[in-house]
């Protein structure tokens, strides 16, 4: 019973975390570096269906990825020209280590190279989209964002996760927290909470998924 009460919560913060944004055309597609590599194949969908003429991967390594050989910029670039996306459409940002990085250095690169980006579609993973939006949005204010994450269930995902489970769920109540926190601080625009969703994430925390918060 503990498990389902388990899935029932995250659920709620899986759901909340989803922006529902349909696709749009836009003048580049920008995906935040991620432990999981299907937000590198839902970038090459968008692509490949042409909704943007760019790829831009951002990312260092994070907890979940410090031993990998490679940034996640570079190791989901692999990912997207194996599905399908030519080298020469796809640019990289190797330094940004969170999602206030990913978006200053990818703003950066794009004032460096001359990109006058009006729109964006944003790549992110299901649960994290609206955290996502909230840091684009205070941090680049005169983009308008798109955001886009693989088509996945909330079981699958679980069932196919890199970090497992634990380590997802965990990560969910991470970006719940995130997204109340750092708004307070102003790195993010504020977003309502509903309280179904904030009593989840209390439930959540209180049955030990507290791995992943800000201390």
């Amino acid at each position: 019973m503990i498990d389902q009460e388990v899935d029932r919560l995250a659920k709620i913060l899986w759901d909340f975390g989803q922006m529902h944004h349909l696709p749009e055309k836009a003048d580049a597609i920008v995906v935040f570096g991620s432990y999981n590599p299907i937000v590198g194949k839902r970038a090459a969908e968008l692509f490949l269906q042409g909704f943007a003429p760019i790829v831009v991967i951002s990312g260092n390594r994070s907890d979940s990825t410090s031993n990998w050989e490679k940034t996640e910029a570079e190791t989901l670039a692999e990912v997207v020209i194996e599905a399908g996306v030519p080298k020469n459409k796809i640019l990289l940002e190797t330094n940004a280590t969170n999602s206030g990085e990913n978006t200053q250095l990818t703003k950066e690169l794009f004032e460096k190279l001359g990109i006058n980006a009006k729109k964006i579609i944003v790549i992110q993973k299901p649960y994290a989209e609206r955290r996502t939006y909230a840091t684009v949005r205070k941090q680049w204010p005169d983009v308008e964002i798109i955001m886009a994450s693989p088509e996945i269930t909330f079981e699958e995902y679980m069932q196919t996760s890199p970090i497992g489970k634990d380590g997802s769920i965990n990560t969910i109540v991470g970006d719940t927290q995130r997204i109340k926190l750092y708004a307070e601080k102003g790195f993010q625009i504020p977003m309502d909470i509903p309280s179904n969703v904030w009593s989840a994430y209390v439930a959540l925390v209180n049955l030990g998924y507290n791995k992943s918060l800000v201390k």
